[in-house]
């Protein structure tokens, strides 16, 4: 009989985790290969996700709705049909009793997000982190207290925070158990209690309570980490799209009779900052610990909006070895299975610089947050007929748009940052778009 782990995958270069949605699959089950074992959502993209094998489902280590970290084991796959399962249980997190016992002198090794099983006296299976049993031991609190505890995590999970919240109301009430083990934690003040996760309202208000989705839960968390990752710097400037709009107005039925899909400013755009990041490979790059990893090829992510899914970022690959034709149909396959929910893992994994267009939705210029782990991102605004004094000071209508380039700090400093963001633009203002096509 042999057991093969079955691991949250790697979901794209920049995701570190993902929420288990559903589980396809239960303890006892048979799956063949490329059978779908679960969905995984994620802050890009929801997937279903194949066996890698065939065999019956000996463990499920997580419940639906837990977000667990890239490389943990979720799932146990035996190739044994003859297994003797029956000391499987169809609920998650089934674990054998081995199992179950590793896992418990694991936690006090680690703070893994690994759920831990244990058993309360009446009966009831409850499960806690490895972190959670690891606090309940240093301060003296028994298993069988923390079926007290009310959980606010996925699927009612006991949380940090729940936990914390319990110890210090189990102090201020005066209890003889409290812990004198953790001299860490007595000598300190009196912890502040946790905000509450839902404001406190009046009766007299009138609000809707609205839970995240797991997509937008895992959005706001990996903004927040670019933001305490990176130190975002923005630099603005305007660019002249006059010639491009016109010759834009003039080849669009042409190019869209050859090609079948629209030609954009996007295109143009995308163009412009393959061109740029090749003069500028550092704007490439990425970070690692105290090391500057230079990639050898141009991975151009590209946002795109999904309606009622909110964004996701494909990658157009090996961006530097295309010409604009090229560009705009590597793009166009993206947006039709971004908005088909057909796109792939590979398709969103890999890319070394980001392009976002808020000006289709009317804005004149946006701050764009980086996506980790790169280094840069490029947004553009509405392009708007604009009052423009010209060399011979004259005042003339030109097409303008806004541009933003939002770079990390850690790595490029503002003059070559700058210096990216005119290049993108010379390219824009100078090219001669006819010989391009």
């Amino acid at each position: 009989m042999a057991r093969h782990d079955i691991v949250m995958p790697q979901m794209g270069e920049s995701i570190t985790n993902g929420t288990i949605t559903k589980w396809h699959k239960q303890v006892g089950d048979s799956i063949e290969i490329d059978e779908i074992l679960l969905e995984i959502s994620t802050d890009k993209v929801e997937s279903e996700i194949p066996s890698p094998m065939e065999g019956r489902i000996a463990e499920i280590c997580f419940p639906e709705g837990e977000t667990i970290d890239v490389g943990i084991k979720i799932a146990v796959v035996e190739d044994d049909a003859s297994a003797d399962l029956s000391a499987s249980s169809s609920a998650p997190s089934t674990a054998s009793a081995d199992e179950g016992a590793k896992e418990e002198k694991a936690a006090t090794k680690e703070e893994s997000s690994q759920p831990a099983e244990t058993s309360e006296q009446d009966g009831e299976r409850r499960f806690y982190t490895p972190l959670v049993r690891k606090l309940a031991q240093e301060n003296g609190v028994d298993l069988s207290e923390l079926k007290n505890i009310q959980g606010s995590g996925a699927a009612g999970r006991v949380n940090k925070e729940d936990f914390m919240n319990f110890l210090e109301n189990r102090k201020s009430g005066g209890s003889s158990q409290a812990s004198t083990s953790a001299p860490a934690q007595t000598s300190k003040p009196a912890a502040t209690p946790a905000a509450p996760s839902i404001p406190a309202f009046s009766s007299g208000d009138r609000v809707e309570i609205v839970p995240m989705d797991n997509m937008r839960k895992t959005i706001a968390r990996n903004m927040v980490a670019s933001k305490q990752t990176s130190p975002h710097v923005n630099s603005i400037d305007t660019v002249d799209m006059t010639n491009l709009v016109k010759f834009r107005d003039s080849f669009k039925n042409e190019f869209k009779k050859q090609e079948g899909f629209s030609l954009t400013y996007t295109h143009f755009i995308l163009y412009a900052i393959v061109q740029a990041l090749k003069e500028f490979p550092q704007v490439n790059a990425s970070i690692d610990g105290d090391n500057i990893v230079m990639k050898k090829d141009i991975n151009l992510g590209c946002a795109v909006a999904v309606p009622g899914n909110g964004l996701v970022v494909p990658v157009i690959k090996g961006a530097d070895n295309l010409n604009i034709t090229g560009i705009a149909r590597s793009l166009n396959v993206l947006v039709e299975k971004a908005r088909a929910k057909k796109l792939t893992m590979d398709d969103l994994s890999g890319g070394t610089y980001t392009f976002t267009n808020n000006g289709s939705f009317g804005v004149v210029a946006a701050t764009p947050v980086i996506l980790q782990p790169q280094l840069g991102i490029f947004c553009v605004g509405a392009i708007k007929k604009t009052p423009v004094v010209t060399a011979d000071d004259a005042i003339a209508i030109r097409h303008i748009m806004y541009s933003t380039h939002t770079f990390d700090h850690r790595l490029i400093d503002g003059e070559q940052g700058s210096k990216f963001l005119k290049h993108v633009h010379n390219t824009l203002e100078t090219m001669d778009p006819a010989a391009l096509f």
